[in-house]
């Protein structure tokens, strides 16, 4: 049986779910479709816990916490959700007026829209394992980890984090009061992360708190049945030393793939899909890319931004659904039929 919407997302990450919000101020329904075994793409997936602090108006929440919201907020208006399904085929459906749109999936099943919504943020993805060395796999579980799903995890431990990005900053300072000892090792001097972040982790080794080492790459690991410290080497000096720990946090970002998306025949830059920044559609009418996984000039990689895209996005996508029809533009603070679906008017 083939379901048909108004929009198809193609990603349940945050962008994706505000683009619920969006369609539903409108009276657009929504399909979510997520490869995913959960909803809320890599805030859930890989940094749960993280702390966000960009958030208009919310002053910190982790990334489980903003995903949370964000299914509160949607929680009145008409969407559906598909984990555990890749888009598998984009065909186009002609017609006198507005072309649809009908999207098969990994599981066989179909749908059919006006509009589709490219929201997977860096496509699939998986962790960057270290290198060098043989099969660190085997310790997953075990004393080595990716990305941290719990805190409470690395209470009372010795950790080494390995990375120099800002999930490698964000981690240090956020466990550093947790943790019985965190030593941060990165290859030279220089990080990639937040100016603001590694300013507070300079300031956590300046008092003793954490442990930095540089220049240091990642040589062995130590242990049998679990991680019992690691062997790193001076970049410059060549030398050997051995750190004993309890667990290890390797963070060096993540090897992207657009997967399908890719063979959309729509126009690509550096594997990013190219938009415009009046409806942030792509090369193809019907089709929007909506988040980090868009690309145009100024463009920046935050939620926020993927916001403001998505939220122009909708108005089209609304055009698509109703031809020759006013896009019913409003205030939510002066829409007292919206505020009754919302729950917010007496």
């Amino acid at each position: 049986m083939i379901k048909e919407t108004d929009i198809i997302i193609v990603g349940a990450g945050p962008v994706g779910l505000f683009t619920v919000f969006e369609a539903g101020l409108l009276g657009l329904d929504c399909i979510l479709i997520d490869n995913l075994d959960k909803i809320g793409g890599q805030c859930s997936e890989l940094y749960p816990e993280k702390p966000i602090y960009d958030i208009p108006g919310v002053p910190n929440q982790t990334a489980q916490e903003h995903v949370n919201a964000l299914l509160e907020q949607i929680k009145p208006f008409n969407y559906e959700v598909f984990l555990n399904e890749r888009v598998e085929v984009l065909e186009e459906i002609n017609n006198d007026k507005i072309s649809s749109w009908k999207i098969v999936t990994s599981e066989k099943k179909e749908f059919v829209a006006k509009s589709i919504f490219i929201a997977a943020g860096a496509g699939s993805f998986e962790p960057r394992r270290p290198p060098n060395i043989l099969d660190p796999d085997k310790f997953v579980d075990k004393g080595v980890a990716y990305s941290v799903r719990s805190k409470e995890k690395y209470k009372d431990k010795n950790l080494l984090i390995f990375g120099g990005g800002d999930s490698a900053l964000d981690w240090t300072v956020e466990l550093a009061d947790l943790a019985k000892s965190v030593t941060l090792i990165h290859r030279r001097d220089e990080f990639r992360g937040a100016p603001n972040t590694e300013a507070k982790m300079r300031e956590l080794i300046k008092s003793g708190s954490i442990s930095l080492k540089t220049p240091y790459v990642i040589e062995d690991l130590i242990g049998t049945s679990h991680i019992t410290g690691a062997s790193v080497k001076n970049f410059e000096s060549k030398e050997i030393e051995e750190i004993p720990c309890d667990e290890i946090l390797f963070l060096f970002g993540l090897n992207k793939k657009l997967g399908p998306i890719a063979d959309w025949g729509i126009d690509m830059n550096n594997k990013k899909v190219s938009v415009d920044t009046e409806k942030f559609e792509t090369s193809t009418k019907g089709l929007f890319a909506v988040g980090d996984i868009n690309d145009y000039p100024g463009k920046l990689d935050l939620i926020l931004c993927g916001f403001h895209e998505t939220t122009l996005a909708v108005q089209e996508a609304y055009r698509r659904s109703y031809p020759g029809e006013r896009v019913p533009f409003g205030y939510t603070t002066s829409n007292t039929k919206l505020q009754r679906k919302l729950g917010v008017s007496d």
